[in-house]
């Protein structure tokens, strides 16, 4: 059989209505489209094209989304999204969908979005010819008694045919026999009832039983039968029929009804004596659904429900009952149950359309979902009241028929909630009202609207010099509050306080983790700290950023050993020589040690020691200071030369040293001082050279002479013009010192560079080593670094104006200029 399309009833009626609704949002086109289909067509015929019916542009239909919304229809229609066409999806058998009624429709709403657009189609489904008539009861069983008067008339069960129209029962034919002929009457409903007349008289001794076919058929093309045989058997005269109190009976059932619950109690009598008036209750008539649901007490005929009722599923059942005494006579009623909705169902809530994500800076009144409300109860039962609950986010705009808009009610905010599961409560106005609840999760989907944050404004970091190349210093840390792409930081060093020097050669930063690397080795003694500005900048589309600071301090470590300024090492192997008057006492301070160290803090800290010295007992160093004094008085028998090997010390880890040589020649005058300078005797005891020492020291003796005579002169003229006389003697004797060897750098015991005078008091009973004044010929501002730190510059203000507690005296005293 060709597919032919289904008959569309465009001159029966089309109407569309268009109305806007208040809402900017979407608007909603509603229309009505009908369709005329046989029942039982395959699956896959065509209906009809849905699009080109209703004006809809072809292409447009995947991308509107165009769909079926219905709780039946869309099990037995489909729609094509390539031609627009309706098919057949499912079996449709009519008699299942409307039962015995005269008019049978499916209908659906065809939904389009952007815009929204709900169509209403409504299909009309129309009777074939494919069930044949029925009876209930294969057999009909009947009782005559023999006297039964000719013409007496017999009424018989009908056949059932769910088809309609000439497709339902037509008429009814009898087998061919010699005692009956079959009538056909319609009752007050209309029902046309078969029944069989008596022609001829029965004779129970000639034929006890008489067996007949009765056969029922439709106006189908071709014709459809049903039979059932009815088995007469002939008895004694039995004259009354049992008599029903009603001829109808109409009942009330909840659908919330009990098993078992009595839904009637059928009353029949029969005047009849005997087992002629025994009255036996039975269905003559009932639908197989009912049938599953009621059933009969024979004896007392009582109805009884042995299943649930559901109003969903009938809302009314229609059954005839018979009553048939001893005798065999039979009457019949109609029972109508009419079943009572109770509000057992709960509101469904169907997700129609659904947005699953939003930005987070979507506009108030964004369109997140479109939801379909439906309740299968009736009247109040089936009023639903739909509202938003646990958020204030979102409200419910109500929008043709049931269904209804999700809508955001403001800015949404990642940062803040990063998803809402919307709670969707649907409740009825049943009695008690049942509800239902639905969630709907909605993402909201991050935008580049918070910049990278560090932690603190300034970071310091500490790194001992000496570095390897490429040692990490620090690690740098932002955090974004955005996600993804937005959050992805990258680090760059932005500013560098050292405008003479590229950043490059001394730091780098990894851009993913945020670590800084040293690109070579510091040094405490040329830079003390570095400051940085350190960019931390996300990845958005326009990327935010930050900055904070980072101070490199640099620990200082002991790689500087101590520099001796005082007595200077002689470069050209010469020895230099400290001389002690013959008459100082225990305590005498002979000289001082003065140096340095470059390094800082603990490593700068200096103590002094006797590497060798060649006789113990005569002198001692103080630790602190360098200090050297005699330790007990000189005796004439006591070596006039003694050398001592001092050992400058650091307080490092390991700790650094430096030497120098003293030769120390004890004499009461300088005449006595030139013989030893010029003569250096192996062995003083030596009896073999005695008469050589005899002239040396007569020879002294007379140098000595000669020297006093001159000292005395310079002595007076010294007393005249001392700071001249100082002057002079610093600039002759120890100008070989040059203060450009030492580093202008120095955190050491001394303050660098620096220029101060050391007095040696020529006298022995005069043992003060001190710093005098500071040297007019240096400007204070020359001697204090412009670079160097704060700290730097007290300690050196603080030596300038450091002295020892030497008194103005008029002995003379050595003076020499050293620079530190």
């Amino acid at each position: 059989m060709k597919t032919q399309p289904a008959k569309i009833y465009k001159g029966m009626r089309w109407q569309v209505l268009f109305f806007f609704h208040i809402s900017w949002l979407c608007h909603a086109v509603s229309g009505e489209l009908q369709y005329s289909i046989l029942e039982e067509m395959r699956k896959g015929s065509l209906v009809g094209n849905i699009a080109n019916d209703l004006g809809l542009n072809i292409k447009e239909l995947s991308s509107r989304n165009f769909q079926i919304v219905s709780h039946i229809s869309e099990k037995y229609f489909t729609i094509s999204l390539e031609n627009g066409n309706l098919y057949v999806r499912d079996r449709i058998d009519r008699e299942t969908l409307c039962g015995a009624s005269n008019k049978c429709f499916l209908t659906f709403d065809a939904l389009l979005e952007n815009p929204l657009n709900v169509f209403h189609v409504k299909i009309e489904i129309q009777d074939i010819n494919d069930n044949a008539p029925k009876f209930f009861h294969e057999t009909i069983k009947l009782e005559m008694i023999e006297t039964t008067s000719l013409g007496a008339q017999f009424v018989l069960q009908n056949a059932r045919d769910t088809d309609l129209g000439i497709n339902s029962i037509q008429g009814y034919k009898l087998s061919a026999n010699e005692y009956f002929l079959l009538i056909e009457k319609a009752n007050s409903d209309d029902i046309t009832l078969p029944e069989i007349v008596l022609e001829k008289p029965l004779d129970r001794e000639i034929q006890s039983s008489l067996e007949l076919t009765l056969t029922a058929f439709d106006g189908g093309s071709p014709p459809k039968t049903g039979t059932a045989v009815i088995k007469i058997h002939v008895i004694d005269v039995n004259d009354n029929f049992p008599i029903f109190t009603q001829n109808v009976y109409k009942v009330n059932l909840k659908e919330n009804a009990p098993i078992n619950t009595t839904v009637l109690q059928l009353q029949a009598s029969d005047k009849d004596e005997g087992s002629n008036s025994q009255i036996l209750f039975s269905f003559s008539n009932i639908q197989e659904d009912a049938l599953k649901v009621f059933s009969i007490d024979p004896n007392n005929g009582e109805i009884k429900n042995i299943n649930y009722v559901d109003f969903e599923t009938a809302k009314a059942y229609e059954i005839l009952v018979q009553a048939q005494d001893g005798g065999g006579l039979a009457s019949h009623a109609k029972v109508l149950i009419k079943i009572i909705d109770v509000n057992d169902n709960v509101p469904e809530i169907t997700v129609n359309s659904i947005t699953s994500i939003i930005s987070e800076n979507a506009l108030p009144g964004t369109v997140v979902a479109l939801i379909n409300v439906h309740d299968k109860d009736s009247e109040e039962n089936s009023e639903v009241i739909c509202k938003i609950t646990e958020t204030s986010a979102f409200k419910l705009l109500s929008s043709s028929g049931n269904y209804y808009k999700i809508v955001t009610v403001y800015a949404m905010d990642r940062e803040n909630i990063s998803f809402y599961d919307i709670a969707v409560l649907a409740t009825d106005k049943g009695s008690p009202p049942l509800s239902s609840r639905k969630i709907i999760r909605l993402e909201i989907s991050d935008i580049n609207d918070n910049a990278p944050v560090f932690e603190k404004t300034t970071y310091v970091a500490y790194i001992q010099e000496n570095n390897l190349k490429g040692a990490s210093i620090y690690r740098m840390h932002a955090s974004d509050l955005d996600t993804k792409e937005n959050a992805k930081i990258v680090y760059s060093i932005s500013s560098w306080k050292m405008e003479e020097i590229r950043v490059s050669s001394y730091l780098s930063i990894n851009p993913e983790t945020g670590v800084v690397y040293a690109q070579q080795s510091f040094d405490y003694e040329q830079q003390k700290e570095f400051y940085i500005e350190v960019m931390a900048k996300d990845s958005g589309t326009p990327s935010l950023s930050s900055n904070a600071t980072l101070r490199i301090c640099i620990i200082d470590q002991n790689d500087n050993a101590p520099i001796i300024l005082y007595p200077s090492p002689e470069s050209d192997g010469s020895t230099l020589f400290e001389m002690v008057p013959l008459s100082f006492e225990q305590g005498y301070l002979v000289t001082k040690v003065v140096a340095v160290d470059a390094d800082f803090g603990h490593n700068a800290w200096l103590s002094y020691h006797f590497l060798q010295v060649s006789d113990p007992s005569y002198f001692s160093i103080a630790q602190n200071n360098g200090e050297i004094r005699t330790s007990r008085s000189f005796q004439e028998k006591d070596a006039l030369r003694q050398k001592v090997v001092v050992m400058v010390k650091d307080n490092g880890n390991p700790p650094l040293s430096a030497t120098v040589s003293l030769n120390f020649v004890v004499a009461h005058s300088f005449q006595q001082v030139l013989p030893e300078l010029h003569n250096q005797p192996t062995d003083i005891g030596s009896q073999s050279n005695l008469q050589l020492y005899l002239v040396i020291a007569l020879a002294l003796i007379s140098f000595l002479f000669m020297l006093t005579v001159i000292l005395a002169v310079v002595s007076k003229y010294r007393k005249l013009k001392p700071a001249t006389a100082v002057n002079s003697l610093n600039a002759n004797i120890y100008s070989q010192i040059d203060p450009r060897l030492f580093s202008r750098y120095s955190n050491g015991t001394l303050p660098l560079p620096f220029s101060y005078d050391v007095c040696v008091a020529l006298d022995n009973k005069e043992s003060d080593f001190s710093f005098l004044k500071q040297n007019q010929n240096v400007p204070v501002a020359n001697l204090i670094d412009s670079d160097s730190s704060s700290i730097e510059k007290d300690n050196a203000k603080e030596a300038l104006t450091t002295s020892t507690h030497l008194e103005e005296s008029s002995l003379p005293i050595n003076v020499l200029r050293v620079y530190v």
